[in-house]
């Protein structure tokens, strides 16, 4: 265990000294201060609480975020023995959909904040509006595979040694109730970036998070008692679901003009995809005994199911996918000829 917490300290450090010639190179460490200066000049680059104001929002943002992990375990510590374990192996297994989607997102954030301090507002909204629908189909395609498939891919990844099968049972269906709460994981993720690329700080994204982590507080100390390990995820989902809401609602109409509802029904129909496919999934899995080859051929059915029912609904992140594929192989294949 010890090695795997070093391994983890060593690969941050690693991420740091990465990146760090490059910071020094275009960013530096502050301008070089002049010993002969006044002392008000020499503080004048310092940090201060003035500074301290303008992060505070983000700050307490991703603490009310974190958060919710300590609440779930000091929730689960009154559970029998494996209670959390179930929880963290469920949680991160299902977390990897949300994860890959928000790279859309961390990509395009520099278009959306030079868009957003240039006054560019109509296309910081394009922008916005692209991602998440972009982010909203890649999570929800992954939320179907999950959800559908929990039992074969949890066997396969952990089950052996201690981890018996009962652990995978057990783990898989909180791995399911987790995936209710993917969409509003990702939404929060993708949501918040806009609010934080404004010129001045604004507290709306931490109260939003806030009133969301007392959801998940109150849904969570209700319903351990009655459903245990489930009722824990249920509350998470509930409670991020609450403050991606909250964050949709108020982007429209304090950030970025988003057209809220058209937004909600391109995610509603993408929804409406994900359930077919998830079902489809779920049904099928047991079906073949191997979990290897069964999730194998899940991560084909799952999304030709999704697809086909995005198509005939015709949702139009769907429709135009083959096309957007289509321009990004013709960009790449530019690029490439004119690096040759």
């Amino acid at each position: 265990m010890r090695a795997a917490a070093a391994g983890v300290a060593v690969g941050g450090a690693l991420m740091v000294l990465v990146q760090l010639p490059a910071f020094i190179r275009n960013v530096g460490f502050g301008p070089s201060r002049v010993k002969a200066a006044h002392r008000r000049e020499r503080d004048r680059d310092r940090p201060t609480l003035m500074a301290f104001g303008l992060i505070a929002p983000v700050i307490f943002f991703a603490v009310f975020r974190q958060s919710q992990v300590l609440v779930e375990r000091f929730l689960a510590a009154s559970l029998p023995p494996g209670a959390i374990s179930h929880l963290n192996y469920a949680q991160k297994v299902a977390q990897m959909p949300m994860v890959l989607s928000l790279m859309i997102c961390t990509v395009t954030f520099p278009v959306v904040a030079q868009a957003m301090a240039g006054g560019e507002r109509e296309k910081a909204r394009r922008r916005v509006e692209q991602d998440l629908a972009l982010a909203s189909l890649a999570v929800l395609l992954g939320t179907a595979l999950v959800i559908g498939y929990a039992p074969q891919i949890i066997q396969i990844l952990f089950e052996r040694g201690a981890f018996t099968h009962h652990d995978t049972q057990a783990t898989a269906s909180v791995m399911r109730v987790y995936g209710l709460g993917l969409l509003g994981h990702c939404l929060v993720g993708a949501l918040s970036r806009p609010f934080f690329s404004t010129d001045r700080p604004t507290w709306f994204p931490a109260l939003a998070m806030g009133a969301g982590l007392l959801v998940n507080i109150v849904a969570g100390a209700f319903a351990v008692g009655w459903w245990g390990t489930y009722g824990i995820a249920a509350a998470n989902a509930a409670g991020i679901t609450t403050a991606a809401a909250l964050l949709l609602t108020g982007l429209g109409s304090r950030i970025v003009p988003i057209q809220v509802r058209r937004v909600a029904v391109s995610i509603g129909r993408l929804a409406v995809a994900a359930f077919a496919a998830c079902a489809t999934g779920w049904i099928a899995g047991p079906m073949i005994p191997d979990p290897l080859l069964s999730a194998a051929l899940g991560c084909l059915l799952v999304p030709a199911m999704f697809g086909a029912t995005g198509m005939a609904m015709r949702a139009l992140e769907i429709t135009a996918l083959p096309e957007q594929i289509s321009q990004l192989t013709s960009q790449l294949t530019q690029r490439f000829r004119h690096a040759r």
